[in-house]
C-alpha cells in the first residue's frame, strides 16, 4: 500500500514538474508543511485553546490567537520566500566514476528576494543561501556517481524554513541536461601492447630522431595549425600533415586488446591509458566497437576519448528513460556495438 501511494506521488509530481533546465516557483509548484517544531508548536496552541476555553481565562486566549497570528503570518513569510525564485541549470562538470560532479545553478530572486534557500540532492546540501531583491547568486551542487555513463539526477531539492522554522516551502528541479561520468581508471596489465597493428612496420621506415609526415585529406575535427594552408592556397585541396617523429609513433588503445575481459574493466584500462599518455603529451588514437578517434595530442584530445569511452554503448537520456545516477541501465556486452562514427582530431 505504502508503496503503491509513493509510486502514484512521484508520478504525480513528475507530471506537474517536468523535466527543465530552468523553473520559475509559482503556487503551483511550491510545498508547504510544518515541520516537527511547527507541529509542537501547533499542538501548544491547541492545549492552550483547550485551557482557555476550560478556565474561561480572557489571558490565555489572548495568548493563544497572538501565537496563531505568528504561525499564519510565518506560514505565508515561508511560501513568499521561495515563491517568485528561479533557478536555472548553467552547466554540468565532468568526473571520473566514484567521484561528486559539479552542476552549476544560478538562484535569480524575485522582488522580495529569498532569504535561507538550501539546495541538496542525493545527500549532498549546499548551505543557507540569501539572494537579494532582483539579484543572482551562482551556486555549485556535487552529485555523486557510482559507474561511468550519463548523469541526470532525478530531483534537485529546494527548500526554505525561513524565518522560524516552523513550517518547511519546497520545489524540485528536474534537470533536463546530463553530465559525464568517465570510467574509472584502472592501471592495465603491463603485458599488453597498446600498438596497433601495423606501428612496428610504420616506426621501421621512419629513422629515429627524424621528423616525417603523412599527408591525408582535412576531416571535420583536425586542428587548424596542421593544416597546410601554402598547399591550399595553391590548390584549393585541404591537406592535413600527421607529424611524427620526436613523439615517437601514435599509440593505438584499442578495445579489442583484451580479450576475455569484461567490456567495463576494458574502459577502465584504456581510460587509465588515455590518462598516461597524456601526461606524456604522446599522440595516440582510440578504437572502440563502432567508432575511432584519429591520433592527436593535447588536453581537448584527452577529453574527447574520455567522453567516448564514458558514453560508450549508452543512449542519451530522455524522459521516458529513467537512468539511475551515473549508471548503466543494463550491462554493455562484448559484442553490442554502436552506429559507425569515425572522429577526426580534437578541434
Amino acid at each position: 500500500m505504502l508503496k503503491t501511494f509513493r509510486h502514484r506521488w512521484r508520478a504525480w509530481v513528475n507530471r506537474r514538474l517536468p523535466r527543465s533546465d530552468s523553473r520559475l516557483f509559482t503556487q503551483k509548484t511550491i510545498f508547504i508543511l510544518p515541520t516537527g517544531a511547527g507541529v509542537v508548536f501547533g499542538i501548544l496552541l491547541l492545549i492552550m485553546l483547550v485551557t482557555g476555553i476550560n478556565y474561561q481565562n480572557s489571558l490565555i486566549y489572548l495568548m493563544t490567537f497572538l501565537l496563531g497570528a505568528v504561525f499564519v503570518g510565518a506560514m505565508h513569510q515561508t511560501h513568499n520566500n521561495l515563491s517568485g525564485l528561479k533557478l536555472t541549470l548553467l552547466r554540468t562538470g565532468e568526473d571520473f566514476a566514484g567521484q561528486s560532479v559539479p552542476f552549476h545553478f544560478r538562484a535569480t530572486a524575485s522582488k522580495r528576494g529569498a532569504v535561507a534557500i538550501r539546495l541538496s540532492c542525493d545527500g549532498e546540501v549546499l548551505p543557507p543561501i540569501h539572494v537579494l531583491p532582483d539579484q543572482s547568486v551562482d551556486v555549485a551542487l556535487f552529485v555523486p556517481s557510482s559507474s561511468r555513463g550519463y548523469l541526470r539526477p532525478e530531483r534537485v531539492l529546494i527548500e526554505t524554513r525561513f524565518p522560524f522554522g516552523l513550517l518547511k516551502a519546497w520545489s524540485w528541479l528536474r534537470p533536463a541536461t546530463a553530465a559525464i561520468v568517465f570510467p574509472a581508471p584502472l592501471k592495465a596489465p603491463e603485458a599488453q601492447l597498446m600498438m596497433g597493428e601495423g606501428d612496428d612496420e610504420n616506426a621501421a621506415q621512419s629513422a629515429p630522431g627524424q621528423d616525417h609526415a603523412d599527408l591525408r585529406p582535412w576531416r571535420e575535427g583536425d586542428l587548424s595549425q596542421r593544416v597546410l594552408w601554402k598547399r591550399f592556397a595553391r590548390s584549393g585541396q585541404m591537406v592535413v600533415a600527421d607529424w611524427q617523429g620526436d613523439q615517437g609513433q601514435p599509440h593505438w588503445l584499442d578495445f579489442n586488446h583484451y580479450p576475455g575481459v569484461d567490456a567495463e574493466l576494458r574502459l577502465s584500462y584504456l581510460s587509465s591509458l588515455v590518462q598516461d599518455r597524456s601526461k606524456q603529451q604522446a599522440p595516440f588514437g582510440l578504437r572502440l566497437p563502432g567508432q575511432v578517434i584519429e591520433p592527436d595530442t593535447g588536453a581537448t584530445h584527452t577529453q574527447r576519448c574520455l567522453r567516448a569511452l564514458a558514453v560508450w554503448g549508452q543512449k542519451p537520456p530522455r524522459d521516458a528513460i529513467r537512468w539511475p545516477h551515473g549508471t548503466r541501465d543494463r550491462e554493455v556486452s562484448d559484442s553490442q556495438t554502436a552506429p559507425d562514427v569515425h572522429v577526426g582530431g580534437a578541434a
